[in-house]
C-alpha cells in the first residue's frame, strides 16, 4: 500500500468487492478500503444494499486491489463480519457532512424514479439535519473481511508473473508460490 500511495495512484485504497447472491449469481463493485489491521480489511456500505443483502446470506467474499499502473494486484478471499455499532458510529462521525446526508438520502441499490427524486431526498434531509449532527442510519455500517487467503501478484516479462499466496491454516499461514 505504501508503494501505491508513493506512486501517486488515484484512490489507492479502491478495491473490488465480489459477493454471490442466494441464487449463485456473482456481483462485483468498487468500494474504498477504510481500515486494515491484523484482523482484516474494512469497508462501509448500506446493509440493505445488494452487497449487504448478499453478505447476509453468504458472508464469503473476495476483494481485489487492481493497481494496473504498477503491474500489481492483491487478491483476498475471506469472510465478511459486520462491525459493531460503536465502530460504525466512530467512522460515520469522521465522514464529510455531505456524505453523511447522502447515506440517509440514498436507498442504495434500489430502483428510483429519476435523478430529480434523489436530489429532492438529499435536499429534504439536508434541511432536516440543518442544525444538528447527522446520526448514522441504522442500515449503514461496515464490514471486516477476515482473510482466509491473500495473493500478491506482480507482473513480469513474458507473462512470467510472480504470484505468492498466503493461506490461513490452523497454526498460522502457509506461503505458496503459484504458477502465472
Amino acid at each position: 500500500m505504501r508503494d501505491v500511495v508513493r506512486a501517486g495512484l488515484p484512490e489507492p485504497n479502491a478495491m473490488v468487492v465480489s459477493t454471490v447472491s442466494a441464487q449463485g449469481l456473482p456481483s462485483s463493485r468498487t468500494v474504498l478500503l477504510k481500515g486494515l489491521d491484523e484482523s482484516g480489511f474494512e469497508f462501509f456500505t448500506n446493509y440493505s444494499s445488494r452487497k449487504g443483502t448478499e453478505l447476509a446470506v453468504n458472508s464469503r467474499c473476495s476483494l481485489l486491489f487492481p493497481w494496473h499502473v504498477l503491474e500489481r494486484q492483491v487478491r483476498v478471499e475471506g469472510e465478511a463480519v459486520r462491525l459493531s455499532a460503536g465502530e460504525n458510529d466512530a467512522y460515520f462521525s469522521t465522514r464529510p457532512r455531505a456524505s453523511q446526508i447522502g447515506a440517509w438520502a440514498s436507498p442504495q441499490s434500489e430502483v428510483v424514479a429519476d435523478r430529480l427524486w434523489l436530489d429532492e431526498q438529499y435536499s429534504l434531509l439536508a434541511q432536516r439535519f440543518a442544525d444538528e449532527p447527522v446520526p448514522r442510519p441504522q442500515t449503514w455500517g461496515g464490514y471486516r473481511v477476515k482473510p482466509g487467503a491473500v495473493e500478491f501478484w506482480q507482473g513480469r516479462l513474458g507473462r512470467m508473473h510472480d504470484r505468492i499466496r498466503y493461506r490461513r491454516i490452523p497454526d498460522g499461514w502457509l506461503t505458496e508460490r503459484l504458477a502465472p
